[in-house]
């Protein structure tokens, strides 16, 4: 089950910041992704005649068709990660990110509004109206204190790093 982490935190240009756990039902998203992303991936090998030896090509070539990639930046400083992603023509309303310990995802849906009575295009250079983005974390994080704010399309998430473990000294008892 997910539950909102900062909701004391939201306001505007905030996107939700949920987490993300082993039973989250997030995972199918991922699944329906990678799956449409399989099935184009494979749709470009029937195309090439079923040659052999283009298999990652064709795998990004889909990707790059279907997700419109986020270039990001991982920073630390002392407490913190600091993660800062491209997102232009997005709101926050349109971005959702979900935090583990040692992962976080960016996803996002736009709504393109666009007049087809006016006129046809013709050609368009474009991306999909959708990202995903999903980044193992060089450091475990704290997901619950974890804020992210969005400004001119860029947005930034502040990840607190997990406390240390604890070190406990044995001692040993006198006969």
């Amino acid at each position: 089950m997910t539950t909102e982490v900062n909701s004391k935190w939201q306001n505007a240009n905030q996107p939700a910041i949920l987490s993300l756990g082993d039973n989250d039902p997030y995972f199918k998203h991922v699944r329906d992704v990678y799956d449409t992303v399989a099935r184009r991936a494979y749709e470009l090998f029937e195309s090439q005649g079923r040659r052999d030896g283009h298999a990652l090509e064709n795998w990004l070539t889909a990707e790059s068709e279907m997700l419109n990639p986020v270039p990001v930046e991982i920073s630390t400083a002392d407490h913190e990660l600091i993660v800062s992603a491209d997102l232009p023509g997005f709101r926050d309303k349109d971005i959702e990110v979900r935090v583990a310990p040692r992962c976080l995802v960016i996803s996002g849906k736009r709504e393109e509004i666009s007049d087809r009575t006016k006129r046809k295009t013709i050609y368009s250079e474009r991306r999909s109206k959708e990202v995903f983005r999903m980044i193992n974390l060089p450091e475990k994080v704290d997901p619950e204190n974890v804020k992210a704010t969005l400004h001119d399309g860029r947005l930034e998430i502040d990840l607190p790093k997990a406390a240390p473990s604890k070190t406990i000294p044995i001692t040993t008892k006198a006969a």
